[in-house]
């Protein structure tokens, strides 16, 4: 069982985690027709927006309410009806997410029931679907920032179940905020293959995916449809990635009545097999072939990838769930997790890394203590990469975000074959750094090979 040590440094050297805001609006963007609207000011939006479009290659149709002096002192109320009134006119979505900051939660505006009255008082608002997360900045992290969101649209928008509708072969999944676009592209085509029809929410596959409109649209392209989200009371069951989704899945069972499953990861040849073992008791179909081939080109990969891993020394940062899954999936394939660093201690999951202890703090922590553990592979996202530099440790980017590298949005890393993926990158970085023997390596044995032969001793040969 890992200590958990929480890091009592008076600022982050080299931080580690991601804004709350920012991830309900990565959540908002898996909507389809959707514009995440940050009521804030334009500084906070700026960073988000900018750090979104490095990691995805994509437009992002953020938007903030743009509080200045004035409104922080006197209120922001005006700017939240003034920004949802100009979206609505120029943009015309039909869902818009709005996540606040730090500014507006310190001031302690009632913002809710701003919204409640605004959405009351102006008719113009009525087409489109508005939902409130409250995510200041200081209060969490990524996952955080996805899940109160995610939280939120079920609130906001899904139907409780009605007794007399039937059920159909529906099953609703909902990924953690790490899932790329190709992670969910292998859930939902694992799901088709037992006969379910998948609904994802969010679905950043749909939106996120690189798709180019013949046309230019100011919203989200893909996603999630409203409709969709409405009718996921029909469900058979809930499927929730991540011990972060664990409260909106609980939400919906409670709204809906459609029981939910939370599984902590889905990253290794155990996990894998949790899920698709529990696809074929919803659906009561056997897994079909093409994923039994698929689980033992997995076996093999972890047979031929296994002499690269096994003593090797791993140190990993990462959000929480991130953090278990692959701490977990190094530990299976034999290698030592020396140094695990975690962005918050929101997870009871925590504990259960296997590692000796678990860092709650930043990337200088990771980079101190990797140098100490005298680490062989570097484990984070791309602002890790100076730390790799340093230390001359080679990095695996994970998480977000990766802006040095193209294909983050398509690399998957879940299921049968995205764990072996993983297996030949991990392997392949590792083979990377292999020093070739040449003559000259041996030389220094050749005068202990002559003093034996001169000691009248045979020396041995392979």
């Amino acid at each position: 069982m890992a200590e958990i040590i929480h890091s009592h440094k008076s600022l982050a050297t080299n931080p580690l985690k991601t804004s709350t805001p920012l991830g309900a609006s990565l959540a908002y963007l898996g909507v389809a027709g959707s514009v995440p609207l940050l009521h804030g000011s334009q500084g906070c939006t700026s960073f988000a927006l900018v750090l979104t479009v490095r990691h995805t290659k994509e437009a992002i149709p953020m938007q903030t309410t743009a509080i200045d002096e004035i409104a922080t002192i006197m209120g922001g109320s005006e700017n939240l009806e003034e920004a949802l009134i100009n979206l609505t006119k120029r943009m015309k979505p039909r869902f818009i997410g709005v996540a606040t900051t730090a500014l507006m939660e310190t001031r302690g505006e009632d913002i809710v029931g701003d919204l409640k009255l605004i959405l009351e008082r102006r008719p113009e608002l009525r087409d489109v679907r508005v939902v409130l997360a409250k995510t200041p900045d200081f209060d969490g992290a990524l996952e955080d920032g996805w899940s109160k969101a995610v939280s939120a649209i079920i609130d906001g928008i899904v139907e409780p179940r009605d007794s007399a509708a039937p059920l159909h072969q529906q099953i609703n999944i909902l990924p953690g905020v790490h899932q790329t676009a190709g992670d969910i592209e292998w859930m939902v085509e694992t799901a088709e293959s037992f006969g379910l029809t998948p609904v994802v929410l969010p679905d950043v596959s749909g939106s996120l995916d690189g798709t180019v409109p013949d046309h230019y649209i100011p919203t989200t392209f893909g996603g999630t449809t409203i409709e969709s989200i409405a009718h996921m009371s029909r469900a058979l069951h809930t499927v929730a990635i991540g011990e972060h989704m664990r409260a909106p899945a609980e939400l919906l069972a409670e709204k809906t009545g459609v029981r939910s499953t939370v599984l902590a990861s889905l990253t290794g040849l155990g996990p894998t097999d949790d899920f698709v073992a529990l696809l074929s008791k919803i659906s009561g179909r056997a897994a079909p072939p093409r994923l039994r081939r698929q689980r033992t080109q997995l076996v093999d990969a972890m047979l031929d990838g296994h002499f690269y891993f096994g003593g090797k020394r791993i140190a990993i940062a990462a959000d929480p769930d991130l953090l278990t899954g692959l701490a977990g999936f190094f530990a299976s394939m034999g290698a030592d997790v020396v140094t695990a660093v975690a962005s918050t201690a929101n997870s009871p999951l925590l504990s259960a890394v296997p590692t000796a202890r678990v860092v709650v703090g930043d990337l200088q922590d990771l980079e101190d203590s990797a140098a100490a553990a005298e680490a062989d592979l570097l484990v984070t996202h791309s602002h890790g990469r100076q730390a790799s530099e340093r230390l001359g440790i080679p990095l695996l980017r994970v998480g977000f975000p990766i802006f040095d590298r193209l294909g983050a949005m398509h690399r998957c890393t879940v299921g049968y074959r995205g764990t072996r993926n993983l297996i030949f990158e991990v392997a392949n970085i590792v083979l990377s750094g292999l020093h070739e023997h040449t003559p000259e390596d041996f030389s220094h044995a050749l005068p202990i090979v002559e003093e034996s032969r001169h000691a009248g001793a045979t020396p041995a040969t392979c």
